[in-house]
């Protein structure tokens, strides 16, 4: 059973979806307060969701912009918005797919189970998972999650470039030069942004009891130590 999240502010439209979803088989879960539609996601975790583009406080865009920042989950928009420029701007900000309303539920239907069947199922690539792996910690960078034991921490790209090239050069040191590259190119960012960056995956690692494993070289860079070994 594969999950669904139904992100529609016509709860009327929300539940005929839903409907016609768990009558194939699979769950939908609709979302009923759009202030938290990022934080949902992260608890859900589905398999597809389903985006309106029109929603209180903030658009169907903005959303898609910050499930991208997390995960590759596909993302189909349900909308009312029928012109070219709304279904141009919904792919460029990550949709996989785009539905003007109003429409066939078998059509929805159809294109669930297309995403489905090409993430996940008879499409999907065949070769394995990509991890990263240090004495117990496991970096999934494809799915932009890391684990230790049984706990789960869910990443940003950002977060998930950083980690990875820690990991994979621990317990060698990692200069700040080679960070700024693989972060941001050749962009110009001040230290600040840096530290707040280092800062994010120091409680990426506290979500899994990870306390002291990143040491900053003052002048040099970083250097990711492998204390959980030790706390285990």
């Amino acid at each position: 059973m594969y999950k669904i999240m139904v992100v529609e502010d016509d709860p009327k439209l929300a539940g005929l979806l839903q409907s016609h979803i768990e009558r194939y088989g699979n769950e939908a879960i609709i979302v009923e307060n759009f202030d938290q539609v990022l934080e949902q996601f992260q608890e859900l975790k589905p398999h597809v969701v389903l985006l309106d583009v029109n929603l209180p406080s903030f658009d169907g865009y903005y959303w898609c912009r910050q499930i991208r920042s997390l995960s590759t989950c596909p993302i189909i928009f349900i909308s009312a918005r029928s012109g070219t420029p709304d279904q141009l701007r919904a792919l460029e900000n990550g949709a996989d797919d785009y539905i003007t309303k109003p429409f066939a539920y078998d059509i929805v239907i159809a294109k669930i189970h297309s995403q489905l069947r090409r993430v996940y199922g008879d499409y999907a690539a065949a070769s394995a998972e990509r991890t990263v792996e240090k004495d117990g910690l496991v970096l999934y960078p494809e799915r932009m999650e890391m684990s230790l034991d049984e706990r789960t921490s869910v990443l940003t790209k950002k977060e998930t470039i950083l980690l990875e090239t820690l990991l994979s050069r621990s317990p060698r040191l990692v200069t700040r030069e080679t960070i700024l590259e693989k972060l941001w190119d050749d962009t110009f960012v001040d230290d600040n942004t840096l530290s707040v960056n280092i800062n994010r995956v120091r409680k990426r690692l506290a979500e899994l009891g990870i306390e002291d494993a990143l040491e900053t070289v003052r002048g040099s860079g970083y250097r990711l130590h492998t204390v959980w070994k030790r706390q285990s």
